[in-house]
């Protein structure tokens, strides 16, 4: 016992178990995230007497609080329980940690000064209840980027907290990312581990704003697309600056509107001088006018334009215009015919696609050339502004001019040749993907087998790591496939993205992907193996996010499909799922149903069948997850029989991370049984089993021994 008093009163208050809730709520990622969930779910129903299912949003936590607290005046001993719980696992209340700012700002920015004043007003005026945000908008290329960086390049030490930067730019299609993804991006640039990281929209905001207040910050996001992505960002505090960036027509957001507007004459000469210099724009000083006039005053243009005059001075002696002239697409074309018909070529077929990101194994299987050569392309196409390098050896095209390269590559090489192009990227990712999925789950038969041909990846996290730089273009790749009518390559393509989900988190970025196939797979492949894991990653994937009703549907659909498919271990292992979906909402006797009814499905899988040699592990986790729902319903000699079981097995098997699994889940069920001491041994064992790089386990361990000790 603690000793009760006034001190167990604080800890307990209100207002305390109300924030404790709500974080344990929110903090529900990752393995040890979902442990203390479970763990307050346990506590909450022995303090109530009665199934008290997981709240879905800030009230129902509130709520179920207010519930609790009440019933602790009269029970010390269960007072002294959530004190504990409480004290061991207090809610984390990090600074917010500076990143390395902005991206750095162009050389050649040129005459925003009117709109950098407007921008500096907004931030750095007395806040006086208003929340200091900018929405800062313009035609595409016209440079509302570069007058973002430029400002925080130039407001870098009023913001001592950190400089945020997201750009949504998102060349996949549709109107960009959801709020909750946006938001995952945001707290991953101010350095949220992914064990900490919130998987529902309410929490990642919630955490945002704790990281957030009485800060002083810069949050930018670039190409935003849509309010709803921004809403939940509008700051709380008066030192931070949210600086909203449109590149387009602006949208209804609550904020000092600064429009970019387009270089006058004077200031379009000077960044062509500061870009090809002064000798070769006197040289072209005949033009100059109708270059000018051709360009009207857009940043993008001007530089490549300018850019141009660098490569070749008689060049550019008619220029386009008239009604409906757009200076981005010409700029694009005249950029294109600067490049040799081969490299032209490139650039053309591998904007087909709307692929995120661009490399030289893309560019090559787009144009059915080498890698090498591809590399060459990539760099002369870099060098007229046609692609941005974002990364060592990955590139990345304006939306605009993206949309100009693709629009042309029809009429300019013909439609089997797109179509042909468009194959050979689907079936280069497809290659690439297949390759990392096998590497980085090379015993799961959830993956297919390495192909024959393509390079292999060492060893599991470079696979991981393979698939995660690719994550953008495999999910875009999906709904290509599904468009060019290749179903079967967008199912391998979704499947192949399991080891993402599993193993490193990535359940925001996938989850489009996920959906797509499974419409996909229910329209062409119905009550399939390959439906039924396609709605089983889903299922997963929703459940990792909280969005329980949705998970529970694509579940269940897994389950049909894999017993019209006459698979029983996929039927098992979807049943399963069922039960930890109803474990994780506190549903513990539903979760007990399923977990019993996956053993007896494991069981039909008789000697010599698919499966028949998983079947003595796949039994063991199942009754580790019994045991579990055990502990939830108050059963605590059977939940701890079953999970010395469980832990039994792992040992002789070697399975040192399965068995510290089992063995905290013990120690958690002979804690609430009062057999402390015999808990503390089961602590000491799991922590001998784990690395250092299973930090977040060992906090938790920290935590439970922190408990056990509090409470003899």
């Amino acid at each position: 016992m603690t000793g009760g008093g006034a001190d167990v009163l604080e800890v307990v208050a209100l207002s305390a178990l109300t924030a404790f809730f709500t974080a344990a709520g929110n903090g529900a990622a990752g393995e040890m995230g979902k442990q203390l969930l479970l763990t307050t779910g346990a506590l909450a129903r022995r303090t109530m007497g009665r199934e008290a299912p997981l709240p879905t949003g800030p009230e129902g936590w509130q709520s179920l609080a207010g519930q609790v607290h009440a019933r602790l005046g009269r029970d010390p001993e269960r007072a002294d329980e959530w004190a504990l719980l409480v004290r061991s696992f207090p809610e984390q209340a990090r600074p917010l940690v500076p990143t390395g700012g902005l991206p750095p700002a162009t050389r050649d920015f040129t005459n925003r000064q009117r709109v950098l004043k407007q921008l500096k007003r907004e931030a750095t005026r007395p806040a006086a209840g208003r929340p200091r945000v900018a929405l800062l908008h313009g035609p595409p290329g016209i440079g509302t980027t570069a007058v973002a960086l430029r400002l925080g390049a130039e407001l870098y030490t009023r913001f001592p907290d950190g400089q945020f930067y997201v750009d949504l730019r998102d060349a996949s299609g549709g109107h960009g990312p959801e709020p909750a993804t946006v938001l995952l991006r945001l707290l991953r640039q101010m350095d949220v581990a992914p064990e900490r990281m919130p998987p529902t929209a309410a929490g990642r905001e919630q955490l945002y704003r704790q990281l957030t207040a009485g800060r002083r910050a810069l949050v930018v996001v670039d190409h935003a697309s849509s309010v709803a992505q921004v809403r939940s960002l509008v700051p709380a505090t008066p030192d931070v600056f949210l600086l909203v960036v449109v590149s387009g027509r602006p949208f209804a957001l609550e904020a000092e509107r600064v429009t970019v507007p387009a270089l006058t004459d004077r200031y379009a000469v000077r960044m062509m001088r500061k870009v090809a210099g002064r000798q070769e724009v006197a040289r072209a000083k005949a033009r100059m006018p109708r270059l000018l006039e051709h360009c009207a005053g857009n940043a993008f243009a001007l530089k490549t334009e300018a850019m141009g005059l660098l490569a070749e001075a008689a060049e550019a002696e008619q220029r386009a215009g008239g009604p409906g002239h757009h200076p981005v697409r010409a700029a694009a074309r005249h950029a294109c015919d600067r490049l040799g018909a081969e490299t032209a070529r490139l650039v053309r077929l591998t904007a087909l696609g709307g692929w995120p990101s661009v490399d030289a194994h893309l560019a090559a299987a787009a144009a059915d050339v080498t890698p090498q050569e591809a590399v060459r392309m990539l760099d002369e196409a870099a060098d007229v502004q046609l692609l941005d390098l974002v990364a060592d050896d990955r590139y990345r095209f304006r939306p605009e001019v993206r949309q100009y390269l693709a629009d042309t590559a029809g009429p300019e090489h013909g439609v089997p040749e797109c179509s042909a192009a468009v194959e050979r990227v689907l079936d280069a990712l497809l290659n690439r993907a297949l390759h990392a999925a096998h590497a980085a789950l090379p015993q799961s038969w959830r993956t297919e087998p390495a192909p024959s041909d393509g390079d292999a990846y060492r060893d599991e996290a470079r696979g991981v790591a393979a698939l995660a730089a690719e994550v953008g273009n495999l999910v875009r790749a999906v709904s290509v496939a599904e468009e060019y009518q290749h179903v079967t390559t967008a199912l391998r393509l979704a499947r192949a993205l399991w080891p993402l989900q599993l193993k490193a988190g990535y359940w925001d970025e996938v989850l489009p992907a996920l959906r797509v196939a499974a419409r996909c797979a229910d329209e062409h492949q119905p009550r399939s193996r390959t439906a039924a894991g396609i709605h089983f990653q889903l299922g997963h994937c929703l459940g990792e996010l909280g969005r329980w009703e949705e998970a529970g549907h694509a579940a269940h659909a897994a389950v049909g499909s894999e017993r019209a498919a006459g698979h029983v271990r996929g039927e098992a292992s979807s049943v399963e799922l069922l039960g930890l979906l109803n474990l994780y909402q506190w549903r513990y006797e539903a979760a007990y149903e399923r977990f019993v009814e996956a053993e007896r499905v494991y069981g039909r899988i008789a000697a010599g069948q698919e499966g028949a040699q998983d079947v003595a592990r796949a039994l063991a986790l199942a009754e580790r997850h019994q045991g579990r729902a055990l502990r939830g319903m108050g059963r605590l000699a059977d939940s701890q029989r079953l999970l010395e079981s469980a832990t039994d097995f792992f040992k002789e098997r070697g399975e040192n991370y399965n068995r510290a699994r089992a063995l905290t889940d013990l120690a958690e069920t002979l804690h609430d049984a009062g057999e402390r001491a015999e808990a503390l041994t089961k602590i000491a064992e799991a922590e001998e089993l784990l690395t250092p790089a299973a930090a977040p386990h060992l906090r938790y361990l920290a935590g439970l021994r922190l408990r056990c000790e509090g409470g003899r």
